[in-house]
This record gives C-alpha cells, structure tokens and sequence, in this order.
C-alpha cells in the first residue's frame, strides 16, 4: 500500500475549514482514481508533549506510489490538489510513501 498523508495546520476560521473540507473537498477528493481509503482525524491532533500544530490530518490510501502518480495526474486529482488553497488557509504539509503492515 501507499498512502498520501496531508496534515493540515489550525485554519484562520475553524469552522469554516470543516464546512469546506468535509464537503466540496472531500466530495471532490473521493473522486480521485484509485483511491482504496480516506480516513481523517477527528478531535485534537497530539504529540506525546501536548498538541501538534495540525488541525487535520488525512490519510488516503492507494495500491501504489504508481497510483498515487497517477491519480495525481488524473483531472480529479489536479482539480484536487487546486482546490487546496480554497480552505486551507493556515497552510498544509502533504506525505506520500509506500507503507507495508510489520
């Protein structure tokens, strides 16, 4: 598996984040091809010394870092990737790595 990991730092308006991103956003993200899961924090994000300074953090799962290209690449994940600065106004980091289960 392979994953795309976007954490998502503390908006200027909270709440006006979840509204964006869990609707046009996340409509608009689970139309990427070859996407096999997308799981989102909810609540505070932690570290073992006290709060991260993410708000959000997601994780997308593919078969493949080849996938994860080519969904990128796809209409939807370009149009995906655009639409970014549309909400995320306190800024994001985004990951991509294979993974495997130990």
């Amino acid at each position: 598996m392979a994953k795309i990991i976007a954490m998502y730092k503390t908006p200027t308006d909270p709440a006006a984040f979840d509204r964006y991103y869990f609707g046009p956003h996340a409509k608009l993200a689970k139309s990427v091809p070859g996407l096999k899961g997308y799981e989102v924090t909810r609540g505070p994000v932690m570290t073992p010394a006290g709060p991260a300074p993410f708000y959000l953090v997601a994780i997308l799962t593919f078969d493949s870092m080849d996938a994860i290209q080519a969904a990128l690449a796809s209409a939807q994940g370009q149009a995906t990737v655009a639409d970014i600065p549309n909400f995320a106004t306190g800024g994001v980091e985004i990951l991509m790595a294979d993974s495997e289960t130990i």
